[in-house]
């Protein structure tokens, strides 16, 4: 069924909250991997990737926060995030976006391993017309 008003308000502000204790964590988590680095220790490849998202979702917080400090800009954000799709930081992304950019990915994997098979197939054809 529709949800209420009041329902769809709360649900956003769990919402939002959740984001902000997902990026104050993996906030906390970046610095101690920075002090880490600092004192000479080498990071894993999944640590330096976490680190690296980390620090991008830092800095698309800043336009984020104009949305949340400026009193009904909230109204303009999903504008903004049809415009700027990248915008939000990802620990605010629904699971929905990220079912969304996982299709989108895994299809362009699939055209390219179709188009890898085809020009395959035609480099083996040349190869046999050559030779034959």
């Amino acid at each position: 069924g529709k949800k209420s008003l009041r329902q769809r308000v709360v649900d956003e502000l769990k919402h939002y909250y959740k984001g902000f204790h997902l990026l104050w964590t993996d906030t906390k988590v970046a610095a101690r991997m920075v002090w880490r680095l600092l004192h000479g220790q080498v990071l894993t490849r999944r640590e330096r990737r976490r680190l690296l998202r980390t620090c991008a979702d830092l800095f698309r917080l800043v336009p984020f926060l104009v949305f949340v400090i400026v009193p009904f800009m909230e109204f303009l954000l999903p504008v903004f995030l049809k415009l700027f799709p990248d915008m939000l930081p990802s620990t605010f992304e629904t699971e929905s976006k990220k079912e969304e950019k996982l299709k989108k990915k895994l299809n362009a994997r699939l055209e390219l391993a179709k188009f890898l098979r085809e020009t395959i197939a035609e480099m083996a054809k040349r190869n046999k017309a050559d030779t034959g």
